[in-house]
């Protein structure tokens, strides 16, 4: 009988063995368990820190590509003023330059009709007889005499003014 109660208690201590080396299994596992779940969290939380990061990049970027983007605006708006600005000038400039040419065009009528009429009347003084004297009326008669130089004294009055167009005439 000793044999048998002899090897209950290796049987016996066995089992605590296996009991105890069972815990040491359990803590071990516990242990790696929380070491993942630490791990974990910390990978969450870097990965957390990561996307805060990349967010407030891309509101910085946001935030300057607005500006930019006003900037531009502005200079599109001062460009936009400016092209303006030059075109109503030209539209003053070409208006001005059309009434210089129409002016010129009448004054240059003008001059050829004071011109003629000088001439006619150079041609009728030869051609009338009694010593310069116009019987007929055909020759240049002190009215005739003092339109030439009407129509000479006008030429130099437009010539001395300054001819000035505005914007108002363009906007019909």
């Amino acid at each position: 009988m000793a044999s048998p109660s002899g090897s209950g208690a290796t049987t016996g201590s066995s089992g605590l063995q296996n009991s105890g080396s069972e815990e040491d299994l359990q803590q071990l596992m516990d242990q790696r368990k929380r070491k993942r779940m630490i791990s974990n969290r910390e990978s969450a939380r870097r990965s957390r820190m990561r996307k805060q990061k990349h967010l407030d990049d891309l509101s910085h970027q946001v935030s300057q590509l607005r500006s930019e983007n006003n900037q531009i605006i502005t200079r599109i708006n001062g460009a936009t003023q400016q092209f303006l600005n030059a075109e109503a000038e030209n539209s003053v400039l070409r208006a001005q330059a059309a009434e210089l040419y129409s002016r010129l065009q009448s004054l240059n009528e003008i001059i050829d009709f004071v011109n003629a009429s000088g001439a006619a009347a150079a041609a009728a003084a030869s051609a009338v007889p009694f010593g310069g004297v116009d019987p007929y009326g055909f020759g240049e008669s002190s009215d005739a005499a003092f339109m030439n130089e009407s129509w000479n004294n006008s030429y130099m009055i437009f010539n001395q003014q300054p001819l000035m167009a505005s914007a108002d005439i363009l906007h019909y």
